[in-house]
């Protein structure tokens, strides 16, 4: 089939986009990808993904906030979609996320093509911890309310919902009045070439060898609960001298971030290191000692855990994961590490001092989560429902 994904982001990087695509490439289906840029409208073949690149700016992206309280957006992205739709003739349409998906499903009244709805994020629930939706004009001019109202009719509408946690899935269900069954499980996990095809820049691995390395890779925005783990430095001072925050990712918050670590005068027990390539993150995990993921509990992070605790497993890593109820979920059930209380620097200290001082427990640990990434929880193992769903959609397509 020719399968046409829209996603309103550049790309890459996106590595749940990226590992759908090249699965469903690799299952002999053709991808074609519509995503934007803020740079020349340059398309190419991506691994095989043929890339078509949409010109965006600065006022179309903040218009996307307003997807579903001015129609703007939607109008700006319509002729473009529909462009993409018949240039490369596409069969079926993979709607990743929901800023976009009121243009494709306006377009869809004409086109009437299977729609998948990839929902990576319970959407309306982030936007209320958005820095812009807390202040003026964004508090009065954007309605999670009528987000939420949105997704509900994209999810009931839809041919197939895909998303990324059991405990998503189940509050999609519980959602759904008919056909509950159209909802499909696809977990975010790592590719075996992730972890077995690893170059470890032994440099890198260097900086860091007579630390004790908290590592955290992701989008640093509050929700993500990076604010804990810099209030834990101190009080881990006292029993680690050598303690080492690395952060590896950044958002437009960083500034609130590193005004505490100045304000905590730990400016060298944390280490802000940015975006890396993805080629680097072996090597960042290789040089630590516990992969961190501090969440916040909401009603988003309750049924949904980030891919960094898979790419941390992957190496063998320990974690120390917040109460957010799916990765706490999970990390108990794979026993691959231990639980902090959301918010709670002194919680979060007493456990990385525990497996700082219990190697037994921490080795266990870390062997529990090679296995687990082995044996049950890589993309090839994990995608499977994912294949399944376009060989069921492919037949019916025949059918008609």
């Amino acid at each position: 089939m020719r399968i046409g994904m829209i996603l309103d982001k550049t790309f890459p990087p996106d590595p749940r986009v990226e590992n759908e695509a090249l699965t469903l490439i690799e299952s002999g289906h053709k991808v074609f990808l519509f995503c934007l840029t803020y740079a020349d409208e340059v398309n190419e073949d991506y691994k095989g993904i043929k890339v078509k690149r949409c010109k965006s700016n600065q006022i179309t992206y903040k218009l996307s906030a307003l997807a579903y309280d001015l129609p703007l957006y939607s109008l700006l992205l319509k002729p473009k979609i529909s462009d993409f739709i018949k240039k490369y003739k596409i069969e079926v349409l993979h709607i990743h996320d929901m800023r976009i998906a009121g243009s494709v499903f306006q377009l869809n009244k004409i086109y009437k093509l299977p729609i998948i709805l990839d929902l990576h994020d319970n959407y309306p629930e982030v936007m209320k911890d958005y820095p812009h939706l807390k202040k003026f004009p964004g508090k009065y001019l954007i309605s999670p309310t009528k987000w939420l109202k949105k997704e509900q009719e994209f999810i009931e509408n839809t041919t197939k919902v895909v998303s990324v946690s059991q405990e998503f899935v189940n509050l999609i269900k519980d959602r759904l009045k008919t056909n509950k069954e159209k909802v499909v499980l696809v977990p975010n996990s790592v590719r075996k070439s992730f972890y077995k095809e690893a170059t470890i820049d032994k440099k890198l691995v260097n900086r860091f060898t007579n630390d004790f390395v908290l590592l955290y890779i992701g989008d640093t925005g509050l929700r993500r609960g990076l604010q804990t783990a810099i209030d834990a430095i101190p009080l881990l001072k006292k029993t680690i001298p050598n303690i080492r925050l690395v952060i590896v990712g950044k958002s437009s918050v960083d500034s609130v971030l590193k005004q505490q670590i100045q304000d905590l005068n730990i400016d060298k027990q944390v280490s802000f290191e940015g975006w890396k390539n993805e080629k680097l993150l072996g090597s960042y995990i290789k040089a630590a000692n516990i992969g961190i993921s501090p969440l916040f509990k909401s009603k988003q992070h309750d049924v949904a855990y980030a891919n960094k605790l898979f790419q941390y497993m992957s190496f063998g890593l320990p974690v120390l994961v917040s109460n957010a109820t799916a990765q706490m979920h999970l990390i108990k059930k794979t026993k691959t590490g231990l639980v902090h209380i959301e918010k709670n620097p002194i919680d979060f200290a007493e456990k990385v001092v525990l497996l700082f001082k219990n190697k037994n427990l921490y080795t266990k640990f870390g062997e529990n989560a090679t296995k687990f990434i082995e044996n049950d929880f890589h993309w090839e193992l994990t995608v499977k429902n994912l294949v399944k769903m376009y060989q069921e959609i492919e037949q019916n397509l025949k059918m008609i």
